[in-house]
């Protein structure tokens, strides 16, 4: 009877070590992966193109929400524009928003808020074209998340900027009750309502 219940015991054991064993090899080899694709589809346009009130230039790739299985990767075409996350320009292409030359627009994630993040490259701001404002965003970082009334214009129109909800990680409208973060995108909301640029 003894030696019974050692046989189920060492069966037991080596389950354990084998599903063990399996389990850790699994997550090890997750750890390993380090590129996995992005399968959302994306047009890259061949002419210029007006999209959300903004000139694109050529090559500009626009990548849009994954709605149905069969869209993935490269289109033929563009997709419907309320579907676009994202606006990319080509490598060393920038357009001016707000003054300021950039390299990307997103959409913010979030369903609740109206916006996007535009990013700077300020190695492509000219030091005559710097102002109060791309001073103060280039003072924090590259990204400036921007409300907006209108979620189908992304150009630089001053009437459908609500507000400036953030400028990088640093100051977030989030963090309400820390007043120098509040002070400082209040200070950046109003360089930019001073602004005279229409782009």
């Amino acid at each position: 009877m003894e030696v019974k219940y050692i046989f189920i015991i060492i069966g037991l054991l080596l389950l354990i070590v084998v599903v063990g064993g399996y389990l850790y090899i699994r997550a090890l080899g997750k750890m390993w992966v380090v590129h996995t694709p992005d399968k959302s589809p994306f047009f890259r346009t061949t002419k210029p193109l007006i999209v959300h009130n903004i000139l694109l230039p050529e090559k500009t790739k626009i990548t849009y929400k994954k709605r149905y299985s069969w869209e993935k990767y490269e289109q033929k075409k563009p997709l419907k524009n309320k579907n676009i996350t994202q606006i990319s320009f080509d490598e060393g292409v920038t357009i001016e928003w707000g003054g300021v030359p950039i390299t990307k627009i997103i959409k913010y994630f979030n369903p609740e808020m109206i916006g996007y993040t535009v990013y700077a490259d300020f190695n492509s701001l000219n030091k005559n074209k710097e102002t109060e404002f791309s001073n103060l965003w280039k003072g924090c970082d590259n990204s400036l998340g921007i409300a907006v009334k209108n979620p189908d214009d992304w150009s630089f129109a001053k009437d459908n900027i609500v507000d400036v909800d953030s400028c990088s990680v640093v100051y977030q409208r989030y963090f309400k009750e820390d007043i120098e973060q509040q002070l400082f995108l209040d200070k950046l909301y109003s360089a930019l309502m001073k602004l005279d640029i229409k782009n």
